[in-house]
């Protein structure tokens, strides 16, 4: 059994269908990398994976669970977190403030608990935000807030991580620190919707191609590479990819 999987998933707005049927699956542990021109349907399928929309057609399940129509903090519960291509934190509190927050959300009973605590130190260590973790939110750097989003979803010790552009406005440096921090995560698998072929290749392990909300094409790097339909719709004009690097 998959850990993730869709069913014929459809997403509607109005006359335009965002998402087209689409059967994916994605595998414990495994980093799939989805990519596609824009409008292709990204975003609306990590928002419709995370509860945030309710499919128009079609079923989501996760560890066998149908999820399709559950809300967002229940769907978090069960073991998937998210972040967003617009930093969305608090920014007026304190970078340990809004860690020790996100411990609750899947488990609130820990709110006051030494392992909340244990956890809220754990994951500043592991984005290396030690050093700043009375800082206020609003005075971090972009790079910083991106790397305490990612700690916000680690929190909540997630099975299912969805990562939406996390590398977008950061430096050469920082999208550098974010691939190493990315690629050390265990015991959870990964879905990251990026433009930066870069840093899809530094980690994903597949890649799968949406195009009109559908997918165009599947499979491992060198094979995504090698695709025509891929380099017509997608690659054509941008620098050749190269296979992911051991």
């Amino acid at each position: 059994m998959s850990l993730l999987e869709t069913k014929e998933l459809t997403k509607n707005f109005g006359s335009l269908r965002a998402i087209d049927r689409l059967n994916f699956r994605l595998e414990s542990g495994e980093t799939r990398a989805v990519i596609g021109p824009n409008g292709a349907g990204k975003t609306t399928l990590i928002n419709l994976l995370a509860g945030e929309l309710s499919p128009s057609k079609g079923e989501i399940y996760f560890e066998g669970i149908l999820i399709s129509k559950l809300s967002v903090h229940r769907v978090a519960r069960l073991g998937i977190s998210r972040t967003f291509q617009i930093v969305n934190l608090f920014p007026n509190l304190t970078v340990e403030e809004n860690i020790r927050a996100a411990t609750q959300v899947s488990r609130p009973w820990l709110r006051w608990s030494r392992s909340a605590q244990q956890t809220t130190e754990r994951v500043l260590t592991q984005v290396g935000l030690r050093g700043k973790s009375e800082q206020r939110v609003r005075e971090l750097s972009h790079g910083d807030q991106r790397l305490l989003e990612i700690g916000i979803a680690l929190a909540q010790e997630p099975k299912l991580l969805l990562l939406d552009e996390p590398t977008a406005g950061l430096s050469p440096v920082e999208t550098q620190a974010m691939i190493e921090l990315i690629g050390q995560l265990e015991k959870m698998a990964i879905l990251i919707v990026e433009h930066d072929m870069n840093v899809v290749l530094a980690l994903a392990d597949k890649i799968t191609v949406l195009h009109r909300g559908q997918i165009l094409a599947e499979g491992l790097p060198a094979e995504v590479q090698a695709n025509a339909q891929v380099q017509e719709v997608y690659l054509r004009g941008s620098q050749c990819i190269q296979t992911k690097r051991d």
